[in-house]
């Protein structure tokens, strides 16, 4: 079974901030999609089989990425590093709150959202905006 990540999404204000975000480094970078941290994830055959790094955007658990791969790296200071290689696709997920964290945290299986898609097409016709106040209110 996959293990996801959850990362803070810091600077993006919505989904579609972090898509644009995604669409400008597409653009102007040749290589894979990839997301560099500090900490290299040690459950790294569970995280590649299948699963996603799940981003929260203003204190809410909102979207997710695949994982496809996870390169640990030494950077030009001589700092090790690991880049989350992630797919392009991103995927909305039924929104949930989450609290401010650094790092990543592990996600099990059973506590990820499910996607938007899945959850009904009339959550996925609301704006995001919407959503993100009725998930707020806990009417989602």
């Amino acid at each position: 079974m996959a293990l996801h990540l959850i990362k803070l999404c810091v600077g993006a204000e919505s989904i579609a901030d972090l898509q644009a975000w995604i669409a400008l480094r597409a653009r102007t970078k040749s290589a894979v999609h990839a997301h560099v941290t500090r900490m290299a994830p040690k459950r790294a055959p569970e995280l590649l089989d299948g699963g996603s790094l799940y981003w929260v955007i203003k204190g809410q658990l909102c979207a997710r990425q695949r994982l496809i791969g996870i390169e640990p790296f030494v950077d030009s200071a001589g700092i090790k590093r690991c880049a989350l290689q992630l797919d392009d696709g991103l995927v909305a997920v039924r929104p949930r709150p989450c609290r401010a964290f650094q790092g990543w945290r592990y996600l099990a299986p059973s506590d990820a959202p499910p996607d938007l898609a899945a959850a009904g097409a009339a959550l996925t016709e609301l704006p995001e905006q919407l959503r993100r106040e009725l998930s707020e209110l806990g009417l989602l």
